[in-house]
């Protein structure tokens, strides 16, 4: 009898430098960037408050590649929600290397050039058209009503 099993993965953070667009060998697109997260608390022993960052590697694959890569920017803040994966290579040198990584199916850009904007695979959006690795249609348009950029500059924990 299988067990059932579950990898899911929501994120909200900054986007730690621009997505990085390469093409495999079959012209599949692939973006890769950074996310950091940060959370705060109050010792219970009433000591100082206390923060920490985390940094997450976040790739997405086919058409949610290159609308990352349109749509993202540094600093932006964004919700991505997909699945963890581990992967392991051996270099040249014979060293084994290791990196963790958020594949992403959906994401939501939550500031920025399109505040609001959602792409996932498939479900609509009331600002947005659905877009996902799935997808063949072109990125929508920007809405004239686009609102302001929020100044986020702030908010990046390096």
């Amino acid at each position: 009898m299988s067990a059932r099993s579950l990898n899911k993965v929501m994120l909200i953070g900054n986007l730690t430098r621009d997505p990085n667009i390469r093409y495999t060998g079959n012209s599949t697109a692939v973006a890769s960037f950074g996310i950091a997260t940060n959370r705060s608390w109050t010792p219970a022993d009433g000591g100082d408050k206390q923060e920490r960052v985390d940094f997450h590697n976040i790739v997405a694959w086919s058409k949610l590649a290159e609308i990352c890569g349109q749509l993202l920017h540094k600093g932006d803040k964004v919700y991505v929600e997909g699945r963890i994966q581990t992967r392991d290579w051996k270099t040249e040198s014979g060293e084994v290397r290791k990196v963790t990584e958020i594949i992403i199916d959906n994401m939501m850009l939550l500031s920025g050039g399109r505040s609001g904007a959602k792409f996932d695979d498939g479900g609509a959006s009331e600002d947005s058209e659905p877009m996902s690795s799935k997808d063949n249609s072109q990125a929508p348009a920007v809405p004239a009503e686009a609102e302001a950029v929020e100044d986020v500059s702030d908010d990046i924990p390096f």
